[in-house]
């Protein structure tokens, strides 16, 4: 009968212990809603943005990226924007896709702007600026430094 007892006892502590686990992850990972407001941004392009992803300003986390939609019509992506309540965005406010460096992680940035009137709930950043694609910058860097060396040089009469 104690061994019983024991062997209930160290299940029930393994379970809480997985329980607290879990709920630390949830909130420190940024999963859990914010309590906020969502704004919206229709970019271009979207690479290396997924659900979760860090909205930062000024470079302080002040939100997370909710959801992405693909708008059939004009094929650019509607990014949804999960921001904390406190934090007011001037209409005229800009976003975009950065990276923390070379080969960091990407997250969305906005750039506020300086208007007094501030976005309502569900609003739209008109001003959205998606991410560029390193590779086809580095590749044309790539392509046209090799075109000038192969290039013959002028001959002079």
């Amino acid at each position: 009968m104690r061994n019983d007892t024991v062997e209930t006892l160290i299940g029930a502590a393994v379970i809480l212990i997985a329980v607290v686990f879990i709920v630390f992850t949830y909130r420190t990972t940024g999963s859990a809603n914010m309590g906020g407001y969502e704004l919206t941004a229709k970019m271009p392009r979207v690479d290396g943005i997924a659900v979760g992803t860090d909205v930062k300003l000024a470079g302080v986390k002040v939100g997370t990226v909710k959801a992405l939609t693909l708008d059939p019509k004009d094929y650019r992506v509607a990014l949804h924007m999960d921001l904390q309540r406190d934090v007011k965005i001037p209409d005229d406010s800009s976003v975009m896709v950065t990276s923390a460096g070379l080969l960091g992680s990407s997250y969305v940035s906005i750039q506020p702007g300086g208007s007094d009137a501030m976005l309502p709930a569900n609003g739209e950043i008109k001003n959205a600026q998606g991410s560029i694609d390193m590779m086809g910058l580095l590749n044309k860097f790539v392509n046209s430094s090799s075109e000038s060396k192969s290039a013959p040089a002028p001959t002079t009469p």
